[in-house]
This record gives C-alpha cells, structure tokens and sequence, in this order.
C-alpha cells in the first residue's frame, strides 16, 4: 500500500478540511483549527503563536477527532512538525 504524500499542504488547507470533516469538534480545538485556517507554513505565525505550537495544541485537544480522515490529517500534521 502506497500511501506517500509527496507535496505538502499549506495549513490553511488542512485546516480547512478539518472544519469540513470534524462534524461535532470539541471547544478546545476550535481556536487551533481557525488559527491553521489563516497559516501557510509550519514555519509562520499567528500573533504571539508559532504555527508548532498551534498544531501540537491542535494535536492535544483533538482526541475526539476519529475515523480514517482524522487519523491521516494528524498523520500529516506530526509529519509537519518533524521538518
């Protein structure tokens, strides 16, 4: 099973799926997923936050995001946060 991404997607873009796919997304997530909405790079920043740190909070409150989509998007943010 081939499964590489080969690009890497801006943040405001998986942030945007996010909202798409998380139905019922729990209040502590929210500001993180708006914040990934208006970042392009994991290098940026959003005021005083890097965009590292938005994703790792992201990351920690989004236990309750479950199922295929989920589990490839954080794949995808952790993969982020390694470059």
């Amino acid at each position: 099973m081939v499964n590489q991404m080969t690009t890497t997607r801006p943040l405001h873009q998986i942030g945007a799926e996010i909202k798409k796919v998380w139905a019922k997304p729990y209040f502590g997530a929210i500001p993180y997923v708006n914040a990934m909405c208006e970042l392009s790079s994991i290098d940026d920043s959003y005021g005083y936050d890097s965009a590292r740190s938005i994703v790792n909070y992201f990351l920690a409150n989004a236990s309750t995001f479950k199922g295929e989509d989920a589990k490839r998007i954080k794949l995808e943010l952790k993969a982020l946060l390694k470059q």
